[in-house]
């Protein structure tokens, strides 16, 4: 960037035979002056009686090259809602360096650190963790193989067995087990209360018929 600074500076005065040397910076009244170091803006170019008079940078900005440059460069926030912290925080002469916070992973790496994060895939149910995420790499997933399931996108667990007392009662896929229910040798018939009134009366009646054709004959 500086060197590129310094071209465009000198092939704007090449017209006027200027071309500045290395940490000097060219002025727009045709000037060389020295750059300013680290941590330091230009407050005033210099003139034939004083140098360049520099102005150190304020909170929330730095500068990390010399410059002939009269803005100091702003911080930069890590957003912890965006999944970032600050890992070292902006001095006069470097950047903030962000780091990514638990359950994310870093997008946008460079010198500097993390620029942008990003929160780990979860695996859905029928999947289970892979490869589990890092602060570089997102989660992996990957299907639970048949006979196992994951309720939750975690570990894939084998089906219930149902007992041979037991009956199946719902067949187990890739996200749910298998549903079992007892099982019994009695079955017994459930009537509505109105049914089983008319069965006991029509019972109570025969059996009363049944009498009377049985003292009949008995006395005859």
């Amino acid at each position: 960037m500086l060197a590129l600074f310094v071209v465009f500076g000198c092939a704007s005065f090449l017209a006027q035979g200027l071309c500045c040397r290395p940490k000097e910076y060219p002025t727009s009244a045709g000037q060389c002056c020295p750059m300013c170091s680290e941590g330091t803006i230009v407050q005033k170019d210099c003139t034939s009686q004083s140098g360049t008079r520099c102005s150190r940078c304020k909170n929330g900005s730095y500068m990390n090259r010399p410059n002939g440059l009269n803005k100091c460069l702003a911080c930069t926030s890590c957003d912890s809602g965006h999944g970032l912290f600050v890992l070292q925080v902006c001095s006069e002469t470097t950047d903030t360096v962000c780091e990514v916070i638990d359950g994310y992973f870093c997008k946008d790496l460079d010198v500097t650190g993390c620029s942008a994060a990003q929160k780990h895939t979860p695996c859905r149910p029928g999947e289970k963790i892979k490869e589990p995420g890092t602060s570089r790499e997102d989660a992996q997933c990957e299907l639970c193989p048949s006979g196992l399931f994951s309720e939750h996108g975690v570990n894939c667990t084998d089906w219930t067995a149902c007992s041979v007392t037991q009956v199946k009662l719902k067949e187990g896929n890739e996200s749910s087990d298998v549903v079992c229910g007892s099982s019994s040798r009695s079955h017994y018939i459930v009537m509505p209360p109105t049914l089983l009134l008319v069965l006991t009366i029509v019972a109570l009646l025969i059996r009363a018929l049944l009498g009377v054709i049985g003292y009949s004959l008995f006395f005859n």
